[in-house]
């Protein structure tokens, strides 16, 4: 008893002290951006098409394709460079799209670097570098004080650090974007050796950037967006030239041939080369308030009800495609709602042996059975070894002898954040059906007008997810899981590709009142 009373003492003491000894600095810097340089904008061939009021879309599903879009729109840029994202890992696709950025800043482009400071780790001597470069700034947002270990920030200052940015976008010149669900680092865009996630981006052009160059604006002058200076330590003064040094040996390696046959080989150089037809259509962008970082963003704004509002209630058909799928009571009866008015639901999301966090699928499991009983389809990613990994195809409409596609898995789990509602409107973004994208982060992404692309989607709801997942079914009141094989149809009694062990632990998890927080 009076050690377990000694330790709560030494706790406490320990956050009094931590509250005074690491906080934010009392005044932030002024704006540290460099100014824009006076010269034209990139030339953008795919935009020659452009329609006044329309922005010009390409769903980019191939993961080492989004990589190259990004590298080659970062060197046609011209003016400026604006990124936000929400995880940047220091590995090998990480490093090289930051050298990049130092290179088009080496041209004198203007770049702009926000991060969520959660995601981030090994980045400090390379951002406290590139944040010395007189064309860069970087700003992280919702900053840890202590660098090392970072976690401390959670256990000192839980209820404000648990609130991140999971933001994504990529703006060049004002003229072109990529955002979606897609981070930055090997698991994301890598090739089908090393990508884990089956995502989806979309690049833009027209009408919608501007409306995300605005957006970015609003995060940067956000209040939880610190200067890099006044967080990380000071820099080395020979950081740049080691990095420039370090790039060389690393794109000489075989670990980068992958990324940079990419780049002179694909659908990225022909989208950017004018060589790809764009979809002209309506964009809308939806994104959080950055307070709501800060606890202090009114519900009714956040991009949830935005959804809602834009979206109305669905007539025929909704599919929905989520990482993380947990939902809260009140979504569990709108949900089922929405079935019992006739309209065909679909959703696929992560199983148990694909998902990357164990507490998510531990959220999601208890729905299942009132969802299923509610009408609801539910299809769970089957999560493939990398020698066997799915492709998930996105057909035209009948009639077209063009196969197109909304997203292409080499990745063994999935972390695209997508649905269509009646084959009319398409979402895509950084928003997934979980309570902590609902309250806790900051999202964004765009609701596009199109029946080709959301019709694609609702192809695949129809018969393509055999390849891919595995259909959740109710059979005698217990879950049962079909999977199509080459033999024939298997039925899994438990969880596929999993122990005991596993689902044990899932049940005990499932019992812990954090709902609230996945």
């Amino acid at each position: 008893m009076m050690v377990t009373l000694l330790a709560v003492l030494g706790m406490l003491l320990l956050h009094r002290f931590a509250c005074w000894r690491y906080r934010l600095p009392a005044i932030r810097m002024a704006d540290d951006a460099p100014p824009l340089p006076q010269v034209a904008p990139m030339a953008l061939p795919v935009a020659a098409t452009a329609q006044p009021g329309f922005s010009g879309i390409h769903l980019l599903d191939d993961s080492q394709q989004a990589f190259a879009a990004r590298v080659l729109l970062a060197r046609r840029a011209q003016v400026s460079l604006d990124l936000q994202y929400y995880i940047w890992h220091n590995d090998v696709a990480g490093r090289l799209l930051m050298n990049e950025v130092r290179e088009a800043a080496d041209r004198g482009v203007r770049v702009r670097l926000l991060l969520d400071d959660n995601g981030i780790a090994g980045l400090d001597p390379l951002l406290c570098a590139l944040a010395s470069h007189d064309n860069i700034a970087v700003r992280l947002f919702n900053p840890f004080v202590v660098r090392k270990p970072k976690a401390i920030g959670y256990l000192l200052d839980f209820r404000r650090l648990n609130r991140r940015m999971h933001n994504k976008s990529f703006i060049a010149d004002g003229c072109a974007t990529i955002l979606g669900g897609r981070n930055v680092g090997n698991e994301y865009v890598g090739s089908s050796e090393n990508a884990l996630f089956a995502d989806l981006d979309v690049f833009a052009t027209g009408a919608v950037v501007a409306d995300v160059a605005a957006d970015f604006e609003r995060y940067w002058r956000a209040e939880a967006a610190w200067p890099a200076a006044q967080i990380l330590p000071a820099a080395d003064p020979d950081g740049l030239v080691r990095f420039r040094h370090s790039h060389a040996d690393l794109v000489r390696s075989p670990q980068a041939q992958d990324y940079v046959r990419a780049l002179t080989e694909g659908a990225a150089q022909q989208l950017l080369a004018g060589d790809q037809a764009l979809i002209w259509t309506r964009a809308t962008l939806l994104s959080d308030d950055p307070d709501k970082a800060l606890g202090r963003a009114v519900a009714s704004e956040m991009l949830g009800p935005q959804l809602t509002a834009l979206i109305g209630k669905p007539a025929r058909e909704l599919v929905v495609v989520s990482a993380y799928f947990v939902l809260t009571e009140a979504d569990i009866a709108d949900f089922a709602g929405i079935a019992a008015a006739g309209v065909r639901v679909g959703v696929l999301t992560n199983s148990l042996k694909s998902n990357d966090v164990a507490l998510v699928h531990a959220g999601y499991a208890p729905t299942r059975k009132p969802l299923l009983r509610a009408g609801v389809r539910l299809w769970e990613m089957k999560g493939t070894d990398p020698a066997a990994r799915a492709r998930l195809h996105f057909r035209r409409r009948k009639g077209s002898s063009k196969r197109g596609t909304i997203f292409r898995s080499s990745g063994s789990a999935l972390h695209a954040k997508t649905f269509a509602v009646d084959s009319r409107r398409l979402f895509v973004g950084s928003f997934n059906f979980d309570p902590r994208s609902a309250k806790l982060n900051t999202e964004m992404g765009l609701i596009i007008e199109s029946p080709v692309l959301a019709a694609r989607l609702q192809t695949v709801f129809d018969s393509e997810m055999a390849d891919t997942a595995y259909e959740v079914r109710l059979r005698d009141g217990r879950l049962v899981w079909l999977e199509q094989t080459a033999s024939g149809e298997v039925v899994h009694r438990h969880e596929p590709g999993t122990g005991p062990g596993q689902r044990l632990v899932i049940a005990l998890l499932g019992c812990l009142p954090l709902r609230w927080m996945l």
